[in-house]
């Protein structure tokens, strides 16, 4: 008879704290510049010092997270010159991904884009940030799955988790009333097959906003 592997409760915990910690960091749940401690971290997720440490320190060494000399941890401010970095990554993978699941663009992904895409709009009618931001991401990342390349998703995913507090900061400058206007064309260059319109649709869906923010 198999029998299974204990799991390791602190490793357990300190997995949920970080996975909690990153999808509010990555969907703008936190603020630019927001200080967190260890035991506001710990209490918030009903655990000990240990792992919300241990989740803290991996969150930093992922760039969600800024660690200063006085062992200050907050989420990133960041400049023009880091913003225009992470918009260009954003750029070069993000169109990558596009172009590579485009020949794995079948009807049922199409539908699910458009399906997402009304949820956005219903999510920015609501003026939802937190929202609009977790459903803008998931448009993305349906789209890139069907790329099949798992380790440049997960690079998209560590610049989108940098990102997370400044998108938030960005849409309430942004202040919108209608779903992103390249999303359409997004799904309509999947349709048509278009590569280079698709290509063009994604770079500038994703480094439009951006740009405002340093311009």
């Amino acid at each position: 008879m198999l029998i299974a592997p204990r799991t390791d409760p602190v490793s357990a915990a300190h997995d949920r704290v970080y996975r909690g910690l990153r999808s509010q960091i990555m969907y703008g749940e936190i603020a630019p510049g927001q200080a967190l401690t260890l035991r506001g971290v710990a209490a918030q997720f009903g655990v000990s010092m240990t792992p919300a440490r241990e989740a803290l320190r991996r969150l930093s060494a992922e760039g969600a997270l800024t660690l200063s000399q006085s062992g200050r941890v907050s989420t990133p401010e960041l400049g023009n010159d880091r913003i225009e970095e992470l918009a260009a990554l954003r750029s070069l993978l993000e169109v990558e991904l596009a172009s590579r699941a485009l020949p794995r663009a079948h009807i049922a992904l199409i539908d699910r884009l458009q399906t997402i895409n009304a949820r956005v709009a219903e999510d920015i009618l609501r003026q939802d940030a937190v929202a609009y931001i977790r459903r803008n991401l998931e448009f993305h990342r349906t789209l890139y799955l069907r790329a099949q390349a798992p380790a440049m998703l997960a690079m998209a995913e560590t610049v989108w988790l940098q990102l997370g507090p400044t998108m938030r900061a960005l849409y309430g400058r942004l202040r919108r009333k209608d779903p992103p206007h390249f999303h359409r064309l997004i799904i309509a260059a999947l349709k048509a097959g278009d590569e280079p319109g698709l290509r063009l649709a994604v770079r500038s869906d994703v480094t439009q906003g951006l740009r405002m923010l340093v311009g």
